[in-house]
């Protein structure tokens, strides 16, 4: 096997090939990066029985052949190539790789241990790629990091006709959006995928300038993949097994008492109010008519109260949230102001979930879709 490639797209191929690939497998077949080479240039994959990644680009290849190597280490090498062409080379059981004067000499490894990448297939919608980077973010923040329950680390991809949407929980928030899809001439029925939330997130930061992304579900041998395309890159994702909680019957219709916020105030005010707080502890928030106050009464030799400018409707409420929960929602909203409403629970003296969107200006709400509902207590039990 023998080709020339672009210093540059060689190394962000390999880059891009290797991103997903856990730090420690178990297998050590699997942190390899397999190149072959095609009619037009190059191909190269990586998987890990859970996620792969595929990407092709140009290349002059001299002698046609497949080869398997240590995919984090040949990323660190491209990077640091002088910016002259790779050559690549094999020579028996050794990998050559030059750039300029830079030479250096890798293993292969056994490739005909290697494990069948996935096959795309199945029907595929198209979603915006900037909008669906902006949509996993926002979302993203709301799964679960707790692996005890699966089902909770992912992010649950809901198709409909015109629209894909995204929603996650860690059984104290629930954060959704919905984003335009289009289905093209499928039929468009209803689906949902459960995807890891940490490989969603990487997905959604790949391809966030990709102009569109092209998804779709796949069943094949008992498994249920879902792909992402977009600039002849393809990342394929095991969905998480198992049925995720109906939290869309948490969010209310309609809420008639709320405050508008400037968000960047509030967040100001959160981060230097919370200060003072001891892990894990709630910061207190009166909404009135006056305004907006933050307590944090951390311990006896440090306490913390701030007034910040509120637009209040409805009735004058108190609720104790915790600081990084409610940073993550404003952090998500991505408007000038926020709306934060108060939902009513059977027991008056007990304040519901908080309901956070976006809001344009004091008077006009904002126009995307974006909804995080936060409790201090357990949304599900």
């Amino acid at each position: 096997m023998k080709f020339q490639a672009n210093r540059d797209v060689f190394s962000e191929a390999v880059s891009f090939a290797v991103k997903l690939l856990p730090q420690r497998t178990t297998l050590p077949i699997l942190s390899g990066v397999l190149i072959e080479t095609t009619d037009t240039g190059l191909q190269l994959s990586s998987f890990d029985y859970e996620v792969s990644a595929q990407t092709e680009i140009a290349a002059e290849v001299e002698e046609p052949g497949r080869v398997l190597v240590s995919g984090r280490l040949l990323a660190e090498i491209a990077a640091k190539l002088p910016n002259a062409p790779v050559r690549f080379s094999t020579e028996e059981s050794k990998i050559v790789v030059r750039a300029g004067s830079a030479n250096f000499t890798l293993l292969s490894m056994p490739v005909e241990e290697y494990p069948s990448i996935p096959q795309v297939g199945g029907e595929a919608g198209l979603v915006p790629a900037e909008e669906f980077a902006e949509a996993v973010a926002q979302v993203g923040v709301a799964a679960s990091r707790d692996d005890v329950t699966p089902v909770i680390t992912g992010v649950q991809l809901e198709v409909g006709n015109n629209t894909l949407g995204l929603v996650a929980t860690d059984r104290y928030r629930v954060a959704v959006r919905e984003i335009d899809w289009d289905n093209g001439t499928t039929s468009g029925e209803p689906q949902t995928a459960l995807v890891p939330a940490r490989t969603l997130t990487e997905i959604g930061k790949t391809f966030g300038h990709s102009g569109t992304v092209s998804i779709s579900i796949t069943n094949r041998d008992d498994r249920e993949l879902i792909a992402f395309t977009a600039d002849k890159k393809t990342v394929t994702s095991l969905l998480i097994k198992g049925n995720f909680p109906p939290v869309r019957r948490l969010f209310p219709e309609q809420v008639d008492n709320y405050a508008v916020i400037n968000t960047a105030e509030l967040i100001e005010a959160t981060r230097r109010v919370s200060l003072v707080l001891e892990r894990e502890a709630a910061l207190r928030y009166t909404f009135t008519a006056d305004g907006l106050t933050l307590e944090a009464i951390g311990s006896e030799q440090a306490q913390a109260s701030e007034s910040i400018d509120a637009l209040l409707t409805g009735q004058e409420t108190v609720v104790s949230l915790k600081p990084q929960f409610l940073l993550d929602g404003l952090g998500a909203v991505h408007s000038e102001f926020v709306r934060i409403s108060f939902t009513k629970t059977e027991n008056p003296n007990k304040p519901g979930p908080v309901l956070i969107t976006s809001q344009t200006s004091k008077d006009q709400s904002g126009s995307d879709s974006y909804k995080y509902l936060l409790q201090p207590n357990l949304l599900l039990r």
